[in-house]
Order: C-alpha cells, then sequence, then structure tokens
C-alpha cells in the first residue's frame, strides 16, 4: 500500500522498516499522518509475514519533532475527546509484534509519545527528546503521563513535563528513555541487527512475552487514558494556548523568511 505521509518498506529478513515522511517539516505528525499510520499498523498487523517494525524519520533533523502546530492551534476539546493520537500510540503499543524507534534529531511532544509506545527506543548523538507542550500552553495528552512515568520514574517525569525542557541524546540512555545511545551513521544498523537477534527467537514465545510484559508495565486503563485527553481538551480551548501557539508559528514563519531553517 502506498501512504502519503509515511513508507512502508519490507525486507526480506522478517521485519517492515515504516519511516516517517515530511522532513520538510521535521516530519511532523499531523492528522494525515495519523490516519496513514492507523492503517498500515492494521495492514501489518495481519500480515504473518512481518514479525517486527522498525521506525525512523525521513532526513538528517528529525524523528517526529512533535505534532503539527498549524492543525493543533485550531482544537477544540471536542477534538482532544476524539483521542486521535492517544488511539493510534495505543494501537502501536499493541502491534503484536517488537516495534523499534530508531531515533535520530528531534523526537518531541507526540513524536516522544509515539517513541514510547514502541517497544525499544535506539537514538543517535544527536537525539533529543521531551514533552515541551507546557510551552504551548498544553499538556502532554496522548500517553506522556502514563508512560513517561513508567519507563523515567515518577520524579523525572514530573519534571521532564512541568519544565518542558529538551534533554539531549546521552542523558536520554542515562534515565532510561533511550535503551542505548550510538554514532549516527550506525543508528539504522544497531535497530536491524537487535531485531535480527529477536528473529532468530520463536515467534510465538516473543509474541507471548510482549503480551505479559505489556500485562506487567502498563496498569493504565482507557479512563486514564481518557483524563489525559480532558485535560488536554481544557487547554485546547484556552486563550493560553492560541496565543502561545501564534507566537511559535509566527517565530517560525520569521526564521524561514530569514533562511535559518
Amino acid at each position: 500500500m502506498s501512504y502519503e505521509t509515511i513508507e512502508v518498506r519490507s525486507t526480506d529478513e522478517g521485519w517492515a522498516e515504516v519511516v516517517f515522511n515530511r522532513p520538510d517539516v521535521l516530519n511532523a505528525l499531523n492528522l494525515q499522518m495519523v490516519k496513514d499510520l492507523s492503517a498500515a499498523l492494521e495492514a501489518l498487523a495481519g500480515d504473518a509475514s512481518v514479525r517486527g517494525l522498525i521506525f525512523h524519520g525521513a532526513g538528517d533533523k528529525a524523528f517526529v519533532a512533535g505534532a503539527d502546530i498549524s492543525e493543533l492551534v485550531e482544537r477544540k476539546v471536542d477534538d482532544a475527546l476524539m483521542a486521535i493520537n492517544a488511539g493510534l500510540f495505543q494501537k502501536l503499543e499493541d502491534f503484536p509484534r517488537p516495534t523499534i524507534a530508531a531515533i535520530r534529531g528531534y523526537c518531541l511532544g507526540g513524536g516522544s509519545e509515539l517513541a514510547l509506545a514502541c517497544d525499544l527506543r535506539y537514538g543517535s548523538d544527536d537525539t533529543v527528546m521531551g514533552q515541551p507542550e507546557v510551552k504551548l500552553g498544553i499538556i502532554p495528552g496522548a500517553g506522556a503521563p502514563h508512560r513517561l512515568t513508567g519507563v523515567v520514574g515518577t520524579g523525572m517525569a514530573r519534571e521532564l513535563i512541568f519544565t518542558g525542557r529538551l534533554v539531549k541524546a546521552e542523558e536520554c540512555a542515562r534515565i532510561g528513555l533511550l535503551n542505548r545511545v550510538v554514532a549516527v551513521e550506525s543508528l539504522l544498523d544497531e535497530a536491524r541487527n537487535t531485531m535480527r537477534a529477536i528473529l532468530k527467537n520463536s515467534d510465538l514465545a516473543v509474541r507471548l512475552a510482549k503480551v505479559a510484559l505489556n500485562a506487567a508495565s502498563n496498569s493504565v486503563d482507557r479512563r486514564h487514558m481518557m483524563l489525559e485527553c480532558i485535560s488536554q481538551g481544557i487547554t485546547f480551548e484556552s486563550e493560553d494556548k492560541r496565543e502561545r501557539m501564534t507566537r511559535f508559528l509566527e517565530r517560525k514563519k520569521a526564521k524561514e523568511e530569514r533562511g535559518d531553517g
């Protein structure tokens, strides 16, 4: 199948690679990408020849730099209640085979939440992660409150979400946000070699291990997920959110006009 915002590349070794393909906007997650990813996950889950997924971003600057602010600025509480991103990331977490995020460059906001829904996260030495939503007048509402807490612990999750600070690769590895950090040129090889090691094992055993691990690590039910979405929806309606996102878009436009990239 072909998609507008992603590429799905099959391999002859038993896994597929999903590439976020909006490099001109740092692979920002927009509604079309959500639709494409959701459709791709459904198709790949039903393909017995696909025993694992590796995710990475097109270009050399970002995995997924976050949600597309030009769309987010217009979202209201009704949009939040639809759990658009949260539903996608739950589908990713529930994917029946192992998933690896190979993260180069920026992985922020919704991009970080997407990576947190993957089983393993490998980063390059230029990786930057974080949940900067509060700087834009909203909260992370698609899994970070519970998944980030599970990965880095309550205190660190609170610090990262409350401050919105960005975390460089080595600290990401130290706090557990990344499994490991490698040189940029080795990133995909590292992810692929790990997938090869996984696929040498019993397919049934690995699938059941993932079910058991998900059950052990994820005590969040749909009510908790909806609480995140409702809280985000309240911020969607605030004037503060609109003003902060408008300033962000204006700074971005001015930067592009200056040719700063």
